[in-house]
């Protein structure tokens, strides 16, 4: 292999990619889970290709690399599934996620469910999470009028269909109203 760091590594990889990708994907259920493991491996080639040793050794060093990247994987894999597990029983026992059924909704909840999905996440932000405008802008990516503008919609839409639901003229009002 040539000298130079660079000329080493894409000699490296054009003789040993397709065997490394070949091990990875024969040991990965998931071939997106190989690519990844295969990225791995040739980075750390990268960082480590003066320790690379030479000929048809380098192929070989390669597949230790890409074993232990897989064993790196399956550990990960491993804690995320149990993570995953422990979250899927903290909120099944969690009173917030499963809520009342839809039927045991008050007319207000009625109103507040029949709106859009981005009104409802606008007006949930501001009364749930407690932001103010720029804090959504932040989270949302837009600019602190847009939120103002779209947080000033939603609550005109949800104190009209408040007032159809028979809610006091006044507190509709004072919905549409209200500002950030």
């Amino acid at each position: 292999m040539g000298a130079d760091p660079h000329g080493r590594f894409v000699e490296l990889y054009e003789h040993a990619y397709r065997p490394v990708l070949g091990y990875v994907l024969r040991r990965c259920q998931n071939p997106d889970d190989a690519a990844d493991v295969v990225a791995e491996t040739f980075t750390v080639a990268w960082r480590r290709i003066a320790e690379v040793p030479p000929g048809e050794e380098a192929r070989l060093w390669l597949f230790g690399v890409a074993r232990r990247v897989l064993a790196n994987h399956r550990r990960g894999e491993r804690r995320h599934d149990q993570r995953t597990a422990a979250l899927r029983e903290q909120l099944a026992a969690s009173p917030l996620v499963t809520g009342p059924p839809r039927e045991d909704l008050s007319p207000m909840g009625e109103v507040f469910r029949g709106l859009p999905d981005d009104d409802r996440e606008l007006l949930a932000l501001v009364a749930w999470e407690r932001l103010d405008a720029g804090e959504i802008a932040l989270m949302l990516g837009i600019s602190r009028n847009a939120v103002r503008v779209r947080l000033f919609r939603a609550r005109k839409r949800f104190a009209r269909g408040l007032r159809r639901a028979g809610y006091d003229r006044t507190y509709a009002i004072a919905l549409e109203g209200s500002t950030l």
